[in-house]
Parts: C-alpha cells; structure tokens; sequence
C-alpha cells in the first residue's frame, strides 16, 4: 500500500466534529507528515464551544466560526468534511473548492443525486475531490481484489446499525471486492430487521447485502467460488489509515491521479439510491442509470437530529 509523507506545510481544516472520526485521523494524519491546523464546528451535534475545547485537546491552533474565514487561511490546504449530516457536505465542501483547496467528504458522500452531480461538476472543472467510506480501501479486501482474477459465483455481506450511514459501507465493501460497474440494485425485503439488497454488475457479478438492524456487525462478506467459500471480515482498527495512505496523497497533490474514479467512487451512493427506490417501487430492480434528480433520496438532517440524540440525548 502507497504511503507518501508530507511536509508540515501540508496542512487540514477539519469540518464538523460530529462523530469520532475527526478524533480517530488526527494522530494518522499526523503520522503520514500532515498538519491538522484548523477546526470549525456547525453544531450539529456538539454545543457552542466544543471546537475550541476539543482544538486545545488536540493542539491544533486555529479555531473558525466560519468556512470561508478557514478556506481563506493559508494553513489549510485539504479540508476534511466529516458531517453526520450528508445534507451538509456539498455546502460544507463549497468555500473550499471555490478557494482551489483540496477536500475529502466523508461517508456517504451526498444521499441524493443531484449533490452526486455536483461534486462531479466541480471535478470536471478541476477540483480535486475524494472520500467515501474506507472499506473500499480496507487490507482485507484490497487482498481479495488482487488473489481473485475470476468473479465469484456469488458475494453475501453487510453490517449493522442503519441502511445509509453505516449501510454505506456494506455498498463499499462489495464494489471494492467485485470492481467497477455495478449496474442495477433491488430491494428483496426487511428480515428480522435487516434490509436485504441485491446487486447486480454489468459484467454478471452478483451479491447480496443485509444491513441495518440497529446493533452494530462486523464488516463481513462470505464469497461463493466456483469449488470453495471463504469469509472475509474487515478489521475495523486498520480501515482509516488504509483509506488515507489512499486518498491523502491525491489530495495534497503528491499523486496526481486519484485513487478510484469519482464515477467509481460513487457508485455505492448510487446504489443505495437505487435500493431506495426499489423499495418504493415494491422491489423492482432499478438501474443505476435510469436515476432521476428529485427521486427522494436520504435524509441527512433527519439522520442528524437522531444522531445528535443518540450522543447528547437529545440536549
């Protein structure tokens, strides 16, 4: 795995300090030579004064109360979104891209199609743009991508809590085993709380996720070959260094090519929307093609206001 270390004059906004991410990355950050300079926080989750306090934590010396006051900073040059809200992370993004600075948007990227569509707008016109969930980049299927030339018969995985948030991830994990194309998704159904999708690739790879549930589950896959089985679980304890030895790099300009396509990256997003949409649809397939802006989509500030009471009990 690709590891580029940066000078200190490489330095990180972090935007929104909503989940444990934002504390998570920081000593991987610094450790691959980044410096973490600044934080803003929207109070999504946390009341006024979290920022400072968890800056002064963590030694970093910028606190904003403004996104265009940090982009302008000359310290800042990647900003990392890491809104619980998805809803937030294109406006979030927006300062920074129009100031030319790099930006990582966090898992899910955007929950409806047309913030997708915009992210990919500004990319065309130059900005660079990464993120996602990290199991794309988790050792133990970068591995499984690598030893199997030949798609498997079929994939089964998933994960618990939620079908977006943390289903995101399930998404990922197969798009990063099974490679680009996925073409269709269908909702099969809610069993014992879990939401069943299937998945369908243009070039006939299949799998099958169940996720949601409430609880938390590892990240598993079990993977039918043409004479045997094997199970994959993801350890969590390696899966953010694995995604910003990937992506950081792009980001600050060391690399100059991302390491997956936006139009790949997003395909997870996109078939999360699809799955959505098969639901309403009473389990039709829908192609990930055939989305249309206006369609519905995932409700980030719903999400953030129940987050926000899971964390704070509602305060």
């Amino acid at each position: 795995m690709q590891q580029i270390m940066q000078s200190p004059s490489t330095g990180i906004g972090l935007v929104d300090l909503d989940t444990s991410h934002p504390q998570a990355w920081i000593p991987i950050l610094r450790d691959l030579g980044y410096t973490v300079a600044c934080v803003y926080d929207g109070g999504t989750v946390h009341p006024d004064g979290y920022a400072a306090q968890f800056a002064a934590q963590n030694n970093i010396p910028h606190v904003f109360d403004s996104l265009e006051a940090m982009a302008a900073h000359p310290d800042v040059q990647i900003a990392i979104v890491h809104s619980c809200n998805w809803d937030l992370h294109l406006n979030r993004a927006a300062p920074f891209v129009a100031r030319g600075k790099a930006v990582l948007v966090d898992k899910p990227i955007a929950g409806n199609l047309a913030e997708l569509r915009q992210f990919k707008a500004w990319i065309d016109a130059g900005a660079r743009i990464a993120g996602g969930s990290s199991l794309r980049y988790a050792p133990e299927v970068q591995a499984f991508r690598a030893r199997t030339p030949v798609k498997p018969r079929a994939v089964f995985a998933g994960c618990g809590v939620d079908e977006f948030n943390y289903g995101i991830h399930a998404y990922s994990m197969v798009a990063g085993m099974l490679g680009p194309g996925i073409a269709a998704a269908r909702h099969s159904g809610i069993r014992h709380g879990l939401q069943q999708i299937e998945l369908s690739w243009r070039d006939g790879g299949n799998a099958t996720l169940l996720i949601g549930g409430g609880a938390w589950l590892p990240f598993y896959a079990t993977v039918i070959h043409a004479q045997s089985v094997e199970y994959l679980e993801a350890k969590v304890e390696t899966l953010y260094r694995a995604l910003l030895e990937q992506i950081m790099p792009y980001l600050s300009g060391a690399a100059s090519e991302p390491p997956t396509l936006y139009d790949v990256l997003i395909e997870p997003e996109l078939a999360a929307l699809a799955a959505r949409l098969s639901q309403q649809r009473d389990g039709m397939w829908v192609r990930l093609d055939e989305l249309a802006e206006g369609q519905g989509g995932y409700d980030g500030a719903a999400f953030g206001r129940a987050y926000r009471a899971s964390k704070l009990g509602g305060k």
